[in-house]
This record gives structure tokens, sequence and C-alpha cells, in this order.
């Protein structure tokens, strides 16, 4: 029998928090310079400051920045009744994060409005897990999956895990939206689906 998401998500977490410290910064420094390979100065990507013991760091949206790429970073916000709404997002200008709800790195307002994302030629997307025919494992709470649906047809969606989080095979769900790319610390872009393949 398979496991299920909540099992997969408490094995991969697990994983996570056990990576000792100096892995885990090895580990952040290879995305931000595979992060160069893929993304073009002129781009604007949608992307996300990593906490706790996810991948990468914010040395990547640092590099991006640098490297004059605009870079949006997601705000998470409920509605009145407990749901979670479609992301907003914020210019990331270095030094002027604040801190969030869930322990998030957000951009000061004023933001932009969940359709902002259509701008991104490229999306730096948080996973637990992805699979090789684009599914993402994320923690559940459903924002990716509400603010994806507004994306330009040509964007890349990138999810970022380590390495041994890129598997075969994911449970799958009808609102699932597919990743067209997987980015890892030793392999890089990895084209999902039908997405070439870069490495």
């Amino acid at each position: 029998m398979s496991a299920t998401k909540a099992e997969l998500r408490a094995t991969i977490l697990a994983a996570r928090r056990a990576l000792p410290a100096h892995e885990h910064d090895a580990e952040a420094h290879a995305l931000a310079r595979h992060s160069t390979t893929f993304i073009a100065p002129d781009e604007t990507v949608c992307a996300y400051v990593p906490v706790g013991s996810e991948p990468g760091s914010s040395e990547l949206v640092d590099s991006l920045h640098a490297r004059g790429v605009r870079v949006l970073l997601p705000v998470a916000r409920y509605d009145s009744a407990g749901i979670p709404q479609p992301l907003q997002w914020g210019e990331y200008r270095p030094g002027e994060l604040v801190e969030g709800r869930f322990g998030l790195r957000e951009p000061k307002g004023p933001w932009s409005p969940p359709e902002t994302i259509a701008v991104a030629t490229t999306l730096l997307i948080p996973a637990l897990a992805v699979d090789r025919s684009g599914v993402r494992l994320g923690r559940g709470a459903g924002f990716y999956d509400r603010s994806l649906r507004s994306i330009a047809r040509s964007a890349r969606l990138v999810a970022v895990v380590r390495d041994d989080e890129l598997v075969d095979r994911l449970p799958a769900e009808p609102h699932d939206v597919s990743m067209t790319h997987a980015l890892t610390p030793q392999r890089g872009l990895v084209g999902l689906g039908t997405a070439p393949e870069r490495e």
C-alpha cells in the first residue's frame, strides 16, 4: 500500500530536519548557482525565501536580484472564514523583508494582486517532493493551488527540492497544477513530464 500525503509529508519533514547545517548550506549554495543557468537578467520571477529546513536560502533571491532579475515574493493570507486566498505578490528589495504568518519572510506592502503572477516567466515554488510527471507535494494549505491558475501558459513552474525528493510517483488530485521542472542541488534544472531536461 502506498503512503498517504500526510505520511509522505511527515517523512520528508523529518529527513529535512535531520540534515546537518553544513549540508543544508552547501545545497542552498548549489541551488543559487544553478538558478543563474536558466534565469536571465531581464526576467520576472516569482520566488520565495525558504524558512527552517526548506531547501535553499536567501542567497538565491539575492543572487537573482543582484543580476537584475525582477523578483516577486508571495504574501499568504486567509479570508475571514479561514480559507486560504490566492497569493498576493510584493517586489523583493534586500534588507526590507518583514516577518509574516507561518514564520515566512515577506515584502512590505503595498502588494500586487494575485493576477500579477501572470507576468512571471519562471516560478520557483516550494515543495516537499515532486514526481517525474510533475505532481507536486506541498504542505497542504492550498495557497499555490489557488494561485497557479493565473500563470502564463509559457511559464516554467519549478519545484525546488532536495535530490532525493524528486521521486518516481506521488499521489495526484484533480486540482493539482503540474510542475514543468524540478530544481535540485546536484542535478540542477530537471525537466518533468514532457518538458525538456537541462542537466
